[in-house]
């Protein structure tokens, strides 16, 4: 090989070497929870996917969930051995209403009594709709805990209620719930999600 050809190519590898630098490990900007928490809260659309397990005494039922939150309108169809197959449920703030496997629509105070004699209680959708986020409802006192080094929730106590958060899932660069469990009294509720879209 002609020495000169030789010694450009020894440059050109010394100049790719050279160029060849270690980039600097940039950390993920850590948003604390006083920052998380009114987000989190302010979302007003989200579907989830998953299941849920129902045990209230020693009776338990096991069913397929749906969730579609829009604006302050929740979506919720729960399919399974519910008794009769799929209910439909529709809540925005106090008003539910619920169409059976009949097509039967309930609403007000016989919607909440279907609900009650399906699952074996009435849920808190007003404030569920926030807990299965990871944070609690604005609208009542909480106690939280959150995970050590994490700024997302542990445990929280709100309503009577504790929920336990199990584990998170990264969703559109946001950390969401992907398993929590409640208890209130002798009613413990263990949901799993499969998938969320934001």
């Amino acid at each position: 090989m002609p020495r000169k050809v030789a010694a450009a190519l020894g440059a050109a590898f010394l100049g790719l070497v050279a160029g060849c630098r270690t980039l600097p490990v940039v950390s993920p900007v850590v948003v604390s929870w006083d920052a998380r928490r009114p987000q989190l809260q302010a979302r007003d659309h989200f579907e989830l996917s998953g299941r849920v397990a129902i045990a209230v005494g020693d009776q338990g039922v096991n069913a397929n969930l749906q969730w579609t939150e829009v604006g302050a309108r929740s979506q919720v169809t729960l399919e399974g051995p519910l008794g009769v197959g799929a209910v439909r449920i529709s809540a925005e703030g106090d008003d539910l209403e619920i169409v059976n496997a009949s097509g039967q629509h309930l609403d007000s105070d016989a919607a909440h009594a279907e609900l009650a004699s399906r699952l074996g209680f009435d849920p808190p959708l007003k404030s569920l709709r926030y807990w299965i986020q990871g944070v609690p409802d604005p609208a009542m006192p909480a106690t939280e805990t959150l995970e050590p080094g994490q700024q997302r929730l542990q445990d929280l106590s709100q309503g009577g209620w504790s929920v336990h958060y199990t584990s998170y899932v990264l969703v559109a660069g946001e950390s969401l719930p992907a398993r929590l469990s409640l208890q209130r009294d002798t009613v413990r509720v263990r949901l799993l999600v499969d998938g969320w879209r934001l």
